[in-house]
């Protein structure tokens, strides 16, 4: 039941994804609209009160040029029947509503005109107390004093209101919206342009995500991309489809590898411990058959541990200790341990000691399971002809290491293996003709090294045989 609301919860995931093209475009559009909207309408606000501010400058002016007109020759008030003419006139001229209203004041405050014409009354409702502004905030008044020789003789007052002094022209609103509008327009063809540029390259590695994940490896992204980040993404999969490929063609050699090499122990025992049963070989040569069987299980337990160690390792399963440990009895304890189990034809390794005492830092069983696979694997390549010859090297490194170096005097190894010597499960050639294993016992090595802080490298190629170097940390005096 649980696997099923889960699949359905997959399924309503699914379906509510989008594509990146739609999802991005949207956003980016809806940002962007919302963005130009709201400037829009800040630069209305803003055109208004500058349309307002202009409208009552040249509401002052006329209100200044109608005071001047008001004086005669004698600089006496005058209102003449032309006046309406020229307020008419300049209507037109200063582009101004017919909600204007001009008022003309004698020096007591008087009504002296007005257009449209008004009462004393009706005036006086109209202005303040002090009848030089509006009485509502709906309207507002510009003043001008009528100024004659004998002193100020009145006052003019133009009044508009508010709504008329915002206004903007119809052409002027239908302009700034074509602005707006053409400017969402480019944005949106903008972001979907670049969505476009940038969904390309991830479906395209997004298809060869799913060619992978079908076991398909071979594929090929075309790598051309000017934007550095995309040309990452690109060349990054390309090279990591190349490594899986190689992974999975490593694998499946490991594999099969693997496979031969614990069938053939299983294979010789079973036909060993059958021809015991059944009788074909009796006496002695039967228990040389079982012993053989013994030493084939041997083997075979032996690679299995390999196996599980390694697989330990790599997980972080293995605990390695960091204990001060004198270098020189450590090596010779490995070294006198070493021969107990070999026979009388091998030679004991030469030990090479500074003259300085060296304390490193380590775990002395897992040094001990380093220097003998070294060893052990001089051992099994040695030349048929030709006595082993074994060397190990102690000194200091100027980076505050301990080295120790084990050479012999082997076939080497070959150029093309050297590069690939450390690889999990891989044997040269020649090692897989005459030796039986899996190919772990440098790959571990190097493992235990680089846990203890340490390293794992083949050393110079000698004028015989070869050397490794192992590098562990020296411990703090």
């Amino acid at each position: 039941m649980d696997n099923i609301n889960k699949s359905k919860k997959n399924d309503d995931k699914k379906k509510k994804t989008t594509s990146i093209l739609t999802y991005w475009t949207l956003r980016y559009l809806l940002i962007i609209s919302i963005g130009l909207l709201v400037t829009a309408l800040f630069t209305f606000w803003w055109i208004q009160q500058e349309a307002m501010n202009n409208r009552m400058q040249t509401t002052g002016l006329l209100a200044q040029e109608i005071a001047d007109r008001s004086v005669d020759t004698d600089g006496q008030l005058a209102i003449t029947p032309s006046l309406n003419k020229l307020v008419e006139d300049r209507k037109r001229f200063f582009k101004v509503t017919e909600e204007m209203c001009v008022i003309i004041t004698g020096p007591e405050g008087e009504l002296l005109y007005s257009q449209p014409p008004m009462t004393d009354e009706e005036m006086r409702y109209k202005l303040n107390d002090s009848l030089t502004d509006s009485r509502t905030s709906e309207y507002k008044a510009a003043a001008a004093q009528i100024q004659g020789d004998q002193g100020t003789l009145g006052q003019v007052l133009v009044m508009q209101s508010k709504r008329s002094l915002r206004h903007i022209p119809t052409e002027e609103i239908t302009f700034f919206s074509i602005i707006i509008v053409f400017l969402i327009i480019l944005s949106w063809l903008t972001i979907y342009l670049l969505s476009i540029k940038l969904a390309k390259p991830v479906q395209r590695v997004a298809a060869a995500a799913a060619q992978i994940s079908s076991g398909q490896y071979n594929i090929v992204l075309e790598t051309g991309a000017r934007e550095r980040e995309i040309q990452e993404l690109l060349v990054s999969f390309q090279e990591m489809a190349g490594k899986l490929q190689q992974f999975e063609q490593s694998r499946a050699i490991m594999l099969a590898g693997v496979s031969h090499e614990l069938k053939t122990p299983v294979t010789s025992i079973k036909g060993l411990l059958h021809a015991v049963r059944e009788g074909v070989v009796e006496g002695e040569e039967a228990g040389e058959f079982l012993d053989i069987a013994l030493l084939e299980t041997d083997r075979l337990q032996h690679m299995v541990a390999d196996l599980l160690d390694y697989n330990a390792l790599t997980a972080g399963m293995v605990a390695v200790r960091h204990d001060n440990l004198e270098a020189a009895p450590l090596l010779e304890e490995i070294l006198y341990q070493w021969m107990l189990t070999q026979s009388e034809e091998v030679s004991k390794p030469v030990l090479l000691l500074p003259e300085t005492p060296l304390v490193l830092r380590g775990d002395p069983l897992r040094i001990q399971q380093i220097i003998v696979n070294l060893l052990g694997n001089s051992l099994q390549a040695k030349m048929p002809d030709r006595k082993l010859q074994l060397k190990l090297e102690l000194t200091a490194t100027p980076q505050g290491q301990a080295q120790i170096t084990v050479t012999d005097n082997g076939p080497g190894i070959h150029p093309d293996s050297r590069e690939r010597i450390f690889e999990a499960f891989y044997r040269s050639s020649g090692k897989q003709s005459l030796l039986r294993g899996l190919g772990l016992g440098l790959t571990f090595s190097r493992l235990l090294a680089e846990a203890m802080g340490g390293s794992l490298e083949l050393g110079s190629h000698p004028p015989q045989g070869c050397s490794f170097v192992l590098r562990l940390p020296l411990a703090e005096s």
